[in-house]
């Protein structure tokens, strides 16, 4: 009896040192499904390799607008806020305009005074011609006299030089004419200028875009080519992929291209290729790399590729933004 209380203790033990069925052949279908999907997930990856160059040197880009004074002045109001959308043509910044209204008032006067000269001028050449007329008529009377001896040739020597001196006067006249238009035309040329430095103390957007960099407080002094403020634009920007020279060999100009953003996971816009450059970016560095000097050690170069969007987003993208480029070259 002892013996077999002892036996019916012991066959659980033997029991539970035995796998069971059905749990190996879970483990067995778990396996196989994990590996199917390495299988399958490596295959696409691989299938994916062959059809698409893909890099994660790329950013953004976009025109960068600088906003600079033509003329010096004071600032007597800033208009822009960071980060304000702005149009084309908005008012930015203000420069008092107290000495371009002076200038301008002083141009006008100076027209003035030139265009009354040109009236002058011309009653004058007016009345010399009219006199020129008269003297030219008293010569040919006086010609005719003089053959019927009806006066001397003293009388005649004398209607000739009257004559002679009033074509003189003429185009002297003539001339004090030009030289009256001449300085006219310059006043006018002074006016404009002075309208036009009069309107560059308004300084307004030279693009859509958005502020950045503002650099600008009102009492400052500013002088031409300060730059106060810079816009992004909105509506142009683009992606500059910078992929190895070895993935260059299937690429081409229209090939289509998936755009990840980094600040936006999950979101995929879609592109083409726009150009790709013709200089490596080494070559356009400050100091480019010169392979005849020193020891030679080949690297592999990155070449610029312009990437366009195809469509615009309402994602708000940034120049500068890191993306991953994805191109199908097959």
């Amino acid at each position: 009896m002892a013996e077999t209380q002892q036996s019916n203790i012991e066959a659980p033990d033997n029991e539970k040192g035995k796998p069971k069925p059905e749990r190996s052949m879970g483990r067995l279908v778990i396996f196989g499904i994990l590996l199917a999907i390495g299988l399958v997930w490596g295959g696409m990856k691989l299938i994916r390799s062959l059809s698409y160059e893909e890099t994660d040197d790329a950013q953004i880009a976009g025109n960068i607008y600088p906003v600079i004074p033509r003329v010096p002045g004071k600032v007597v109001e800033v208009l822009a806020n960071d980060n304000q959308m702005v149009k084309k043509g908005d008012v930015l910044i203000r420069l008092d305009p107290s000495d371009y209204q002076i200038k301008r008032d002083m141009a006008e006067a100076q027209l003035l005074k030139a265009r009354a000269a040109v009236s002058g001028a011309k009653a004058d050449i007016i009345a010399a011609a009219a006199a020129q007329i008269k003297l030219a008529a008293d010569l040919r009377r006086s010609q005719n006299l003089q053959k019927q001896d009806v006066i001397s040739r003293a009388e005649l020597d004398a209607a000739t030089a009257g004559a002679t001196a009033a074509s003189a006067q003429h185009a002297a006249a003539g001339d004090n004419y030009k030289a009256a238009l001449a300085q006219a035309k310059l006043a006018e040329a002074e006016l404009k200028n002075a309208e036009l430095q009069l309107s560059w103390t308004t300084i307004t957007a030279p693009a859509d875009g958005k502020v950045s960099k503002k650099n600008v407080q009102p009492g400052q002094y500013v002088t031409p080519g300060q730059q106060l403020i810079a816009i992004v634009g909105s509506g142009d920007l683009w992606v500059v992929a910078n992929f190895k020279e070895t993935q260059l060999e299937h690429m081409r100009p229209g090939q289509k291209v998936i755009i990840k953003v980094d600040a936006f996971p999950g979101k995929e816009l879609k592109g083409h290729i726009d150009s790709i450059s013709a200089g490596t970016g080494a070559e356009f560095a400050l100091l480019p790399p010169d392979n005849a000097s020193g020891n030679f050690v080949k690297v592999t170069q990155r070449v610029p590729v312009k990437i366009v969007f195809d469509e615009k987003t309402d994602l708000p993208l940034a120049a500068g933004m890191n993306v991953i480029a994805e191109v199908k070259v097959k």
